[in-house]
């Protein structure tokens, strides 16, 4: 079994990565350091939650030794708000004992704090696509003086339409560098643009698309549409079986109106709830998970644009209050509660409009979903302004 040094890192790195709790190095930081400290490019095909932010921050630090300069050196290039926090929070933890600044740069918030902070010089730029490419357009940002170049969730950012916005910077960026790259899957796109970009790769492949599915034990409820939020509410206050309450849970609901419609009913029923999705602001956003890490609220209900990038410790259950269109967005959503090889629990409530991508899940994971028996709840409540007839029928 490896450790943290048989991969050939310094002292400092060392007791740093002693002081957040790691003793032995996942599979994808036992590949990936190694290569990237030889100064090779990197092909990393890894799930989030596989420890694989430290696999590029940790030699890249040890890489950039103790001197700092004006224009940024690395340029780690992230397809969200809440994972360039996290990546940046993960070089602060890792640096404490380096000289580095780091930097980040994303949308959403104003640009003169960001555009102050380049003038005032960083090692680490930790960016978004658009919002890098806009300032660089402007000349706030010279990228000249990167050495190495990372993308990470490569597969997401094409997913967001950001690929020829990386292309672009790319061609900002010097031709002699280092480029990593990471992502969980391996669509023709990513491929290509891995050809483009990567000369010789190392390619770091430690674990198959549905690995971290098979971690997380997976229920499901066949449920009526209008029942879904009475059959939350009781799970939150039963659980599965004899488990007891849930103290936590991610629920994700598909579109951002639905997700602060069910926040606020949760709310009404005693379970302390927040919303996070792309309207709410960058405060808020953080806001809102910080009180769930710590806590103060027992739902935080995403949209999509929270299934990656979201580094919740010890999260003990996911919720898919509706099921994703795309399958491999479901295994994304449970991946948020098998956290480094560790296990979790899933509950989806499928009403019976969503079997069709039930069935498309289940094909793309090669496994199935059980179904739990349904618990006895009330009757949904009538729509307002509806005719007493409905009433009638909905009691």
């Amino acid at each position: 079994m490896s450790t943290f040094e048989s991969l050939g890192l310094e002292p400092e790195l060392l007791r740093a990565v002693a002081a957040r709790g790691y003793t032995t190095p996942t599979p994808i930081q036992a590949g990936a350091i190694p290569a990237v400290l030889a100064d090779r490019d990197v092909l990393a095909g890894a799930q989030t939650g596989t420890g694989k932010t430290a696999s590029f921050v940790l030699p890249i630090l040890q890489k950039l030794g103790q001197e700092r300069g004006a224009l940024p050196r690395v340029l780690i290039l992230v397809p969200t708000r809440e994972l360039a926090a996290q990546v940046a929070d993960n070089v602060k933890a890792y640096g404490a004992h380096k000289p580095h600044r780091a930097l980040c740069i994303y949308g959403g918030v104003g640009e003169r704090p960001q555009i102050d902070g380049l003038k005032a010089g960083c090692d680490i730029l930790i960016a978004t696509p658009g919002r890098l490419l806009d300032l660089c357009q402007q000349g706030y940002c010279d990228l000249r003086g990167i050495r190495c170049v990372v993308l990470d969730e490569a597969d997401r950012m094409l997913d967001m339409g950001f690929i020829h916005s990386i292309k672009r910077i790319l061609k900002l960026l010097p031709a002699q560098r280092q480029s990593l790259m990471f992502s969980a899957t391996y669509s023709e796109d990513i491929r290509g643009l891995a050809a483009g970009m990567l000369h010789d790769p190392v390619k770091v492949e430690v674990a198959a698309r549905n690995t971290t599915a098979e971690r997380v034990a997976q229920l499901a409820y066949r449920v009526p549409k209008e029942q879904k939020r009475q059959l939350l509410v009781h799970l939150f206050e039963n659980g599965v079986g004899d488990e007891g309450p849930w103290q936590q849970a991610l629920v994700f609901c598909r579109t951002k109106h639905g997700a602060n419609r069910l926040a606020q009913q949760l709310e009404a029923a005693g379970i302390s709830a927040a919303a996070i999705h792309g309207n709410k602001s960058q405060s808020a956003r953080m806001r809102a998970l910080g009180d769930f890490k710590t806590g103060r609220l027992r739902a935080l209900v995403a949209t999509e644009v929270a299934s990656r990038g979201l580094d919740i410790k010890e999260l003990p259950q996911v919720v898919n209050f509706e099921l994703p269109n795309v399958p491999e967005d479901y295994v994304h959503r449970i991946g948020r509660t098998a956290r480094a090889g560790s296990s979790g629990a899933a509950v989806s409530l499928v009403s019976p409009d969503e079997a069709g991508l039930l069935r498309d899940i289940e094909r793309t994971m090669r496994q199935s979903v059980p179904f739990g028996t349904l618990p006895p709840l009330p009757a949904p409540e009538a729509r307002p302004g509806a005719r007493p007839e409905a009433r009638r029928r909905a009691v």
